[in-house]
């Protein structure tokens, strides 16, 4: 977020009120899984620490989970991949295309530090892009890809 978009809040509130407009309208197309994420960050409770309690009295404030929630991780939401030589790339100018290995209309990948947890669809509301979540990988699948590593 720029400084220009941190000091005007009411475009902010505009910004956010497009964004639920268009998950509302995701809901009404038999979106499920738009209308588990619909809701803002701070009044969803993580579904896999729900009941989520401290093992000891002394280690108490060790456990709690609230002291996580603020830590930012790199969301990164992949178009596709390619490989090109070097000398393609040295080749590249403005205007220029590179060819990805995904089709159109495929679900896109969305990783948290390098690790899939999700797949979606490309959005566009007001002039910028989000991902609609399609399909989310469950914590069990998870964790039986962080085992292969």
């Amino acid at each position: 977020m720029s400084a220009e978009e941190a000091s005007n809040p009411s475009e902010q509130d505009d910004m956010a009120d497009a964004w639920a407009a268009a998950l509302a309208e995701s809901k009404g197309a038999g979106g499920d899984v738009a209308s588990e994420v619909s809701a803002a960050p701070e009044q969803v409770a993580p579904a896999a620490f729900t009941n989520f309690t401290p093992s000891t009295a002394g280690a108490g404030a060790g456990n709690d989970i609230n002291m996580i929630l603020d830590i930012p991780v790199q969301l990164t939401v992949e178009l596709g991949r390619t490989r090109i030589p070097i000398k393609n790339i040295l080749q590249l100018a403005q205007g220029s295309v590179v060819e990805l290995d995904a089709l159109a209309g495929e679900p896109m990948d969305v990783l948290v530090n390098g690790f899939l947890i999700a797949q979606g669809e490309v959005v566009v509301v007001n002039d910028k892009f989000g991902i609609r979540l399609t399909d989310i990988v469950t914590p069990s699948e998870r964790m039986r890809r962080l085992s292969r590593l």
